[in-house]
């Protein structure tokens, strides 16, 4: 038995064909979906990058690990203080340390664990190869690593390999001479001139005239990242620089997938394709961002070929990333871990059973302090530190007739509102009723000044506004956040 796990930073999946996108980005990946199980509703709870794979292998939530900030202290696990053993929790019972139980020789390309101070990362693995840059690898070098150890070991048994490229994270950087694949090929359907339009006086970083999150500084090294957009031919840009860079890596994918296929282990060889998070490319007024508790960034891909399973299948339950670690262990004959906190949908990969959930409570803490409650047709998210959006309280959309998050029925729909807070508050009381204190991170969060990437720039950004003419919304920031002011 081998596991392949590609994992695919920044990939949001209505940017993939299997998924339905209308541009080609994405014929290798696709190709493995043919293969195997396509997952239509797939997220992680706590986005983006450190939360969200901190959920993946430690099978827990973030209110419960304690992950869900890009720093200070939600940054880090919770300590397990005097129940701790020899080896810490993470150590024993992380994803990859089942893996290992299970008899596989477990292997990781990837920057992550230093990209983030996320050692907790390599628990389990056997072997770790960092590619060195932090998340700034182009796919030309991660590729070769990768090439090398299955060069050396493809044909073994009993080995997993996770590979982490980050082609498709801002700023996006595929090579010069790979040229534009998309250049004449229509932008989505639903990001049109009025969309645009509504979007020239938003505030908040990544926003159309904030691309760089604080300023429209240009990087003359990423052209096609640019430092605001103006009109269609730049949200152009934008656009074909993000689908370029999945395009650029997926073709990067098709080399390994040869290389196994070459080798002779491809049919046995089980493939999971996933990713940390999506992108918001213009939804709720975000470009180049992972910013938000939507549908946008915590929505992720999941396709899982498995020797022997479902073949060319479509699931739509509600599944988590925390859900992985169970599902495998399943499928592998092994027990879940005693500390995680996902449920195994085996079923679908297995028989095509229907084993979703009946909601999903997403969480943003690192540009925003959000949570939402995915159920139905429905996503609600409540904001409590709106880093400079000027987001509403309270926002809902129909994501089924309306998903890149055009019109907000909060105030059309309270009744859905209070269904949305009651699930919300149930899965709090019970998460709470997990923790060993009183203390909930988000609210860590909160009183640290809030999410990392908007703490300490209020007087910097309002001075971008005055610059740019967009003073309509200072005296609301002033009054969100009058401790930023001091």
């Amino acid at each position: 038995m081998r596991i392949l796990f590609l994992d695919l930073d920044t990939l949001r999946p209505d940017h993939l064909g299997c998924y339905g996108y209308h541009r080609n980005t994405s014929p290798n990946i696709d190709s493995i979906a043919g293969e195997g199980v396509v997952f239509d509703n797939y997220y992680t709870p706590n986005a983006p990058c450190l939360p969200s794979r901190a959920a993946l292998v430690s099978g827990k939530f973030g209110i419960i690990s304690g992950t869900i900030n890009h720093g200070g202290e939600a940054a880090d696990m919770d300590k397990q203080g005097s129940d701790r053993s020899f080896r810490s929790e993470i150590g024993t019972e992380s994803l990859f340390c089942m893996l290992r139980e299970a008899g596989f020789r477990t292997v990781s390309i990837s920057p992550f664990a230093e990209r983030h101070s996320a050692f907790w990362f390599s628990a389990g693995l056997n072997e770790m190869y960092n590619t060195g840059k932090g998340g700034m690898e182009s796919a030309e070098e991660v590729t070769p690593v990768v090439m090398d150890w299955l060069q050396r070991n493809a044909k073994d048994d009993n080995w997993f390999l996770h590979i982490n490229y980050w082609d498709p994270h801002g700023p996006y950087r595929a090579p010069d001479d790979f040229g534009n694949p998309f250049k004449d090929e229509p932008l989505p359907e639903w990001l049109t001139e009025d969309v645009l339009k509504a979007q020239e006086n938003k505030t908040g970083p990544h926003s159309m005239l904030d691309i760089h999150m604080y300023d429209a500084d240009p990087w003359p090294d990423y052209p096609d990242y640019p430092g605001s957009i103006s009109g269609m031919d730049g949200a152009r840009i934008m656009m074909d620089g993000y689908d370029t860079g999945i395009r650029y890596m997926d073709g990067h994918i098709g080399g390994i997938i040869n290389l196994l296929k070459e080798s002779g282990v491809w049919e046995d060889t089980a493939v999971i394709v996933t990713s940390d998070h999506g992108e918001n490319m213009g939804e709720l007024g975000i470009w180049g961002e992972h910013a938000t508790a939507d549908t946008i960034t915590p929505k992720i891909p999941m396709i899982i070929k498995w020797p022997g399973k479902m073949k060319g299948t479509r699931d739509a339950g509600l599944h988590y990333n925390l859900d992985l670690g169970p599902t495998l262990a399943e499928l592998l004959g092994r027990n879940a871990m005693p500390s995680w906190q996902g449920r195994s949908y085996a079923g679908a990969v297995e028989s095509g059973e229907d084993s979703g959930r009946s909601e999903l409570i997403l969480e943003q803490c690192a540009h925003v302090c959000q949570r939402s409650v995915r159920f139905d047709e429905w996503l609600y998210i409540r904001t409590y530190h709106d880093g400079y959006h000027l987001f509403p309280k309270e926002m809902l959309f129909n994501v089924k007739e309306d998903p890149h998050e055009l019109k907000d029925l909060a105030k059309d729909k309270p009744d859905v509102c209070r269904e949305a807070v009651w699930r919300l508050q149930n899965w709090h009381d019970e998460m709470m009723a997990l923790r060993s204190d009183s203390k909930d991170p988000l609210w860590s969060v909160m009183h640290e000044g809030g999410p990392f990437h908007a703490r300490g720039f209020m007087k910097k950004y309002l001075d971008r506004l005055r610059e740019t003419g967009r003073v309509s919304g200072i005296e609301e920031l002033v009054r969100r956040h009058p401790k930023e002011m001091k």
